[in-house]
């Protein structure tokens, strides 16, 4: 990827889903997670809600706990963007080789 996509969320897995869906309580988190995997944009996704802390629902495939556990575990992370994003280049440098 090349620097931040400002409208990431128009290629999201979870764009035309029922909100009530992301935003379940935690017996039915698990289905929102199912509708991340293999999204394009989750990295995006969930930079967008660690930088900004948001607290409600699930990002980027992590539930709200899931999140502020990383977050509590990582307070020193200025960018989740950042992160996430060179963890991506690593993951696919090393799928190349």
């Amino acid at each position: 990827m090349t620097g931040a996509r400002t409208y990431w969320h128009e290629d999201a897995a979870c764009r035309n889903a029922d909100p009530d869906e992301l935003f379940a309580d935690s017996t039915r988190q698990n289905r929102a997670k199912a509708i991340c995997t293999g999204c394009p944009v989750r990295t995006e996704c969930l930079a967008e809600a660690l930088d900004n802390r948001v607290e409600w629902g699930v990002w980027g495939g992590m539930t709200e706990r899931e999140r502020r556990a990383l977050l509590r575990r990582r307070p020193d992370v200025a960018s989740w963007r950042q992160v996430l994003e060179s963890a991506r280049r690593e993951r696919e440098q090393q799928r190349a080789n």
